[in-house]
């Protein structure tokens, strides 16, 4: 029973991660990285499609995106979408190839970007103190119904405040080296 819950903590806790680190990813840096493009949709045949399925994406270099589309006749289409996502990019094209230069960001984008990356992480450290919170009210709970003793009850929520504070940990971590990322020239 104590082990339960436990577990589910720490699996609340280790999606609460997850979610911040797939944010992150989208997040812009003075680098290029194709994951800035991954909530772009293009219409292919009167379908949104992921830009990834309907291209390929490479970073040739540190500050420009190139997209090979696999039909030639996507080419505006696919500017299309990379301008209605409202990205602050412009793509260029030679009929062939879609070229994403990524401009450096001014110290004032920077800071601005640091503070929404610190935002996601004050957010992902809700999330796990949501975890921590339910976790302990089951244990009350367990504890109130004599599934389990007092001991263990006091010994599981030291168990999970110690998991608590190793994923803030990790979520400081995190947003620590985004910020470094995002201010380096």
């Amino acid at each position: 029973m104590y082990n339960d819950v436990v577990k589910k903590a720490r699996n609340g806790m280790d999606k609460a991660v997850d979610a911040l680190k797939k944010d992150m990813t989208k997040v812009r840096t003075g680098r290029a990285s194709t994951s800035l493009l991954d909530d772009v949709m293009v219409d292919y045949y009167g379908t949104p499609t992921p830009l990834n399925q309907v291209g390929t994406l490479t970073v040739p270099e540190s500050r420009l995106i190139t997209i090979q589309p696999w039909e030639k006749k996507l080419l505006p289409d696919i500017e299309k979408a990379i301008f209605k996502a409202d990205l602050g990019l412009t793509p260029t094209s030679d009929g062939q190839l879609i070229r994403i230069a990524i401009p450096p960001m001014t110290e004032e984008r920077r800071k601005e970007m640091g503070k929404v990356v610190r935002k996601m992480g004050e957010e992902a450290k809700v999330s796990v103190r949501g975890a921590r919170r339910d976790a302990n009210e089951s244990l009350k709970k367990l504890e109130k119904n004599k599934e389990i003793s007092e001991d263990e009850q006091k010994r599981g929520e030291k168990e999970i405040q110690d998991l608590t504070d190793s994923f803030v940990a990790k979520i400081d971590e995190l947003v620590a080296g985004k910020e470094k990322e995002i201010m380096e020239i």
